[in-house]
């Protein structure tokens, strides 16, 4: 079963590219490929339409585990639908090679490597092992753009 099987058997849908606010310009690009390997530069959570998933704020105070983690989830489909847009076809994702995952954190909030199993879990769930294993650092921040409760980035091998 392809990538796009699975994402469709599982009832979830690659979002649009982010909707930036008017007039911000990001002077990069979400997706690097050099060589076999594309890098995928930090992805927020998404809603289908491109805009940011709500509830926004720090996890822990104002967003609770559960919509962290959710919030982590819609991350990785996030740069899933960046991946598609730059490779073409996510089958020439041959590994996922690391993620970087950052939280929003409220101070005192330390479970950020459960928060961000929801990446994790997502990219082993439809890429399968050991395709979809990665290393990968969860980290908490005191702040991330536009207040999301995380941001992930990552790198793949693609063939």
């Amino acid at each position: 079963m392809t990538v796009s099987d699975k994402l469709s058997s599982l009832g979830l849908a690659l979002p649009q590219p982010f909707k930036t606010p008017p007039g911000l310009v990001l002077p990069f690009v979400s997706v690097r490929v050099s060589g076999r390997r594309a890098t995928v530069s930090g992805h927020l959570p998404l809603q289908d339409d491109g805009s940011l998933l709500e509830p926004l704020g720090k996890v822990g105070r104002e967003v609770s585990l559960e919509q962290g983690v959710a919030a982590a989830r819609r991350a990785g489909l996030a740069m899933l639908a960046s991946l598609q847009r730059e490779l073409g076809d996510l089958e020439r994702v041959t590994s996922w090679i690391k993620l970087f995952g950052m939280v929003n954190a409220a101070p005192g909030f330390t479970q950020t490597s459960l928060v961000i199993n929801g990446c994790s879990e997502l990219l082993v769930e439809l890429f399968g092992r050991p395709r979809g294993l990665h290393s990968r650092s969860a980290i908490g921040v005191a702040e991330l753009p536009f207040n999301v409760p995380v941001e992930i980035e990552g790198e793949v091998e693609i063939d």
